[in-house]
């Protein structure tokens, strides 16, 4: 009965349209109360436990720090660099928003921050410089889910918690290979269309003084996320105290560049603890619903029932990333993510897929999910800031869309792309 009501109200609730932090609340709680089985006191234990966690700490230090190097005036350094690096190339705007992506990448580790930021500041440049309104607001929406990928990643951490098997500096390392696969993808696609359309890079080619000065203008943007990586790598310090150290870089990185003044700092403050309270929401709530899914089995029924279709690793695989992908549709990724990973992630296990090679798979197909309707956040967030219609935005997007799927395609063929690395690093059996 708690299993029916459950999963019956969460949908009902999803079909009304609410927040999926409530919709889980709603159905948790209703389960629980109405069936009688368990007190009711579980559920702020549980929602107290799910984000009492050390590595948690690392997101709330993560936003910040992303915060606090936008403030900074750092991304418009990132993005004269690049202009200045891959501008004159064909198609040389779209080119320069896949590369400001990958960078900021490096110091947001979020796909929501990049769409908000760099990503629409480069597609008002499109714009500008005559790329169809539609194709640069999808490119800036598709190049933002980079963010999630390459570390740090504040799903990653999320994830981390969620699934005991994998640690956040693997999973850190994990993303390197998967994320540059996607930019390099979205590059390609970028040229082709491109040429197609007639867009050309800019007229003169940056000389070797110009891009030396906007590389070291740019240099302690792109020092962050060496010293993240560097830090972990070395055993310095933890992917959490990571964040603490990237919050403390940013805050001197601003007053030593005098760009952040108290004013900014209180507006930045206000912003992270915001964003923070959001993500801590959803994740104590998922906690609760995630731990129920786990306590009526319902992960063994559905492992249970995929091995009575196939007992081939690859076909699991599939299985599970076309699962996946449908959740991806309807359910914000924070909250599927976390809700995925205790039913997807034993049944990966039951079959001998590699857990970071199931996280690489499930982190990277619900990223693709925020630039896929009828949910899709980060086109939502482009089509706003870009005053675009959503369904010309969602045409445009769909040979990119398929640029994604194919890096998907691979992680889920190629096991090394998200394994090797952390196995070279020794942050994988």
């Amino acid at each position: 009965m708690m299993g029916s009501i459950l999963i019956v109200l969460f949908f009902a609730t999803l079909a009304l349209g609410l927040p999926v932090v409530f919709t889980m609340g709603i159905a948790s709680t209703a389960a629980i109360l109405v069936d009688g089985a368990l007190s009711p006191l579980l559920i702020p234990q549980r929602m107290f436990g799910g984000i009492n966690s050390f590595p948690l700490m690392a997101v709330p230090f993560f936003i910040l720090a992303s915060e606090l190097m936008t403030a900074c005036g750092l991304t418009a350094a990132l993005l004269r660099f690049a202009n200045d690096l891959v501008g004159h190339i064909r198609g040389g705007l779209g080119h320069v928003n896949v590369l400001v992506s990958m960078l900021f990448a490096g110091i947001s580790g979020s796909a929501l921050a990049d769409a908000a930021g760099p990503s629409a500041i480069v597609m008002r440049m499109m714009r500008k410089a005559g790329y169809e309104a539609n194709y640069a607001g999808a490119l800036s929406a598709a190049t933002a889910t980079i963010g999630p990928i390459i570390p740090p990643s504040i799903l990653m951490v999320v994830y981390a918690i969620s699934d005991s098997r994998v640690t956040v500096a693997g999973l850190f390392m994990a993303g390197i290979v998967p994320g540059l696969l996607l930019g390099g993808a979205l590059a390609a696609t970028n040229h082709l269309i491109s040429v197609k359309k007639g867009y050309r890079g800019r007229e003169t080619r940056a000389g070797s003084g110009e891009l030396t000065r906007s590389a070291l203008r740019a240099c302690p943007a792109m020092l962050m996320p060496a010293i993240i990586l560097g830090g972990i790598l070395g055993g310095v310090f933890t992917p959490t105290e990571a964040g603490a150290i990237a919050t403390a870089y940013a805050l001197l990185l601003g007053f030593v560049l005098r760009t952040l003044s108290l004013e900014k700092l209180y507006t930045v403050l206000v912003r992270a603890s915001v964003t923070t309270s959001s993500v801590l929401l959803i994740v104590a709530m998922a906690s609760v619903f995630g731990w129920l899914l786990t306590f009526l089995q319902i992960p063994q029924s559905l492992a249970a029932s995929i091995a009575a279709l196939t007992s081939n690793k690859l076909a699991v695989m599939f299985l599970l990333a076309g699962f996946a992908l449908v959740c991806g549709l309807f359910i914000d990724t924070l909250p599927a993510l976390i809700i995925l990973t205790p039913v997807l992630g034993p049944i990966a296990a039951q079959f001998g897929i590699d857990p970071l090679q199931f996280a690489m798979m499930l982190v990277l197909n619900l990223t693709i999910g925020m630039i896929t309707p009828p949910v899709g956040p980060v086109l939502f967030v482009i089509a706003t800031v870009g005053r675009l219609r959503i369904e010309g935005l969602s045409r445009a997007v769909l040979p990119l869309l398929a640029a994604e799927m194919a890096v998907l395609l691979l992680v889920i063929l190629i096991p090394a792309i998200s394994t090797a690395l952390p196995r070279l690093l020794g942050f994988s059996s």
